[in-house]
């Protein structure tokens, strides 16, 4: 990785993605979804909403496979809705976060992590970033093998 100096690699099993495609572009409609999600007691983790295109977009976000069975029941009440929203589940994910305070400032390791994952075989289905941390979600069939490439890109970089 690039000059990191102290990275935390953690794994979070049993992770869903839901995707949502065709929704509006409309940050208020966006909150509602997220309310609903919300009133039925899940927790929702990693969020990506692509670009709009014109009045549309897709929104996608992980929670736990224990969750998935609310998200089931509260997707079948917003069928009845104006806006038909029809989720794209994927379960039985794995997340992988790489987070480290050097981060921020070191151009690049995105790029390595990315690398990395590349070289493992991963599966990503949805990747999120802050200044600190990058989160890959992969699919159970390449997580082992993405995860230790990961893990010793991580540990060559500790020791150059």
């Amino acid at each position: 990785m690039a000059e990191l100096t102290n990275p935390v690699i953690h794994v979070t099993e049993n992770v869903t993605l839901v995707t949502l495609q065709d929704v509006p572009a409309d940050i208020s409609f966006v909150s509602s979804i997220f309310d609903k999600i919300a009133s039925y007691g899940v927790n929702v983790d990693m969020i990506s909403v692509t670009p709009p295109q014109g009045t549309r977009t897709s929104l996608s976000f992980t929670l736990s496979d224990d969750e998935l069975e609310k998200v089931l029941k509260l997707s079948a009440t917003m069928q009845h809705e104006p806006e038909q929203l029809r989720p794209i589940v994927s379960s039985g994910n794995y997340k992988i976060s790489i987070r480290d305070p050097h981060m921020e400032n070191q151009p690049g390791v995105a790029a390595r992590v990315f690398e990395a994952a590349s070289k493992g075989g991963a599966d990503i289905r949805i990747i999120t970033t802050s200044e600190i941390q990058i989160s890959l979600l992969v699919t159970a069939a390449t997580f082992d093998s993405a995860y230790a490439s990961i893990l010793q890109a991580a540990k060559g970089a500790q020791h150059s």
